[in-house]
């Protein structure tokens, strides 16, 4: 039990220095929660649409390395539009729910979530995300349901690639009012701090044509 204590407080005392050696970074933070306080349905889709853009961004400059000229800017905006309208309020519900239905927060509380949301919230959220973004695209129905068809396996086979491992640890390390809003807590481990902007690539790369 020591060492589990003891391994959840390294980060947090690591991100605390670097925090504290940047007055900056310490005064936007203080300035993001005294806006979540303020207005928290607000600032988490603003935030969600913004890390959704941004992945999408990163996705289409470092992975698919377009070039500023090639940049599909459309995507981007589309890609925004969905975090603040679609998957910044689902997750976010999503993750209130499994905190309701699964309320402790040991490693087989973690590994039960990791479950569920893999399991069952995964399959049918990108089984809802992939006909928004045709149909947002402008497909007309019997298109959005062939691409349906031809992208859903493969993208949902890509997600068990990657999100199993990286939700278990973000059910264990992360607490749910920093996890069901899309900005990450700034004593998080700096891997799950990156995990909007990771969502953000992941959906801007199932999204394509």
């Amino acid at each position: 039990m020591g060492r589990g204590l003891w391994r959840k407080s390294v980060p947090a005392q690591v991100s605390r220095e670097g925090l504290s050696s940047c007055p900056g970074s310490m005064a936007l933070w203080r300035a993001y929660q005294r806006a979540l306080t303020a207005h928290p349905w607000k600032v988490q889709v603003l935030t969600a649409g913004s890390l959704m853009g941004l992945g999408d961004v990163i996705s289409q400059q470092l992975v698919e390395r377009r070039g500023l000229w090639e940049h599909q800017t459309s995507r981007t905006l589309t890609m925004f539009s969905l975090g603040c309208g679609f998957v910044g309020p689902v997750v976010g519900g999503w993750y209130r729910v499994l905190d309701r239905l699964i309320p402790g927060t040991t490693k087989v509380d973690a590994l039960k979530k990791m479950l569920l949301d893999q399991g069952g919230f995964a399959p049918c959220f990108l089984g809802c995300f992939l006909p928004l973004v045709g149909a947002v695209n402008g497909l007309s129905a019997q298109d959005n349901w062939a691409k349906l068809q031809r992208d859903y396996p493969d993208a949902l086979i890509t997600n068990y690639y990657l999100w199993p491992a990286v939700q278990l640890a973000n059910f264990y390390l992360v607490p749910l009012h920093y996890r069901e809003g899309p900005a990450p807590h700034p004593w998080s481990p700096s891997h799950l701090s990156s995990l909007p902007l990771l969502r953000g690539q992941f959906l801007g790369c199932c999204s394509l044509d």
